[in-house]
């Protein structure tokens, strides 16, 4: 179970041009305390993300304007959202559809119709990675900045 102050911390962002697919996303994480924003197609998810950098983003494949994986592809390509993880979400279930997002950067998948258990389970799994990650990058920052406090002060 996810730490009740890490769940009302993580930000998730819920992407499907179906409004109703959103919603239920929405519902079946209801509980588990999380801020969630949905939006309906690629290009509002790249605004969404750089409005506020979510946690994890739940992406579904088949949108219009920019498809999942160009979504996923531009937001892993970039050195400033290439940690956040993202879930594809898929009623596509052929392999060669799943190497497309592994291709694309894609962290982990879901096929539609969407199981709760399964949903809760991954993105619980993908969060915990994502602020273990983070922690790391502050821990690396902060080693730098010591190193370099140092460094200086060895100068003098």
């Amino acid at each position: 179970m996810a730490k009740l102050s890490e769940s009302k911390s993580s930000r998730i962002l819920i992407v499907d041009d179906n409004q109703q697919n959103c919603e239920l996303l929405d519902a079946y994480l209801a509980d588990e305390g999380y801020q969630i924003e949905m939006v309906y197609d690629g290009q509002q998810t790249l605004d969404a993300v750089a409005r506020q950098q979510p946690d994890l983003i739940l992406l579904d494949i088949m949108m219009p304007r920019l498809s999942g994986y160009e979504v996923c592809h531009r937001l892993k390509s970039s050195e400033e959202t290439r940690t956040i993880p993202i879930l594809m979400i898929t009623a596509l279930a052929e392999m060669s559809d799943i190497e497309k997002g592994i291709d694309a950067g894609a962290d982990d998948f879901l096929t539609k119709p969407i199981n709760k258990l399964e949903l809760i389970t991954r993105v619980r799994s993908l969060l915990r990675v994502r602020h273990l990650t983070n922690d790391y990058e502050r821990l690396l920052e902060h080693v730098r900045n010591v190193e370099s406090q140092r460094d200086e002060q060895a100068t003098r």
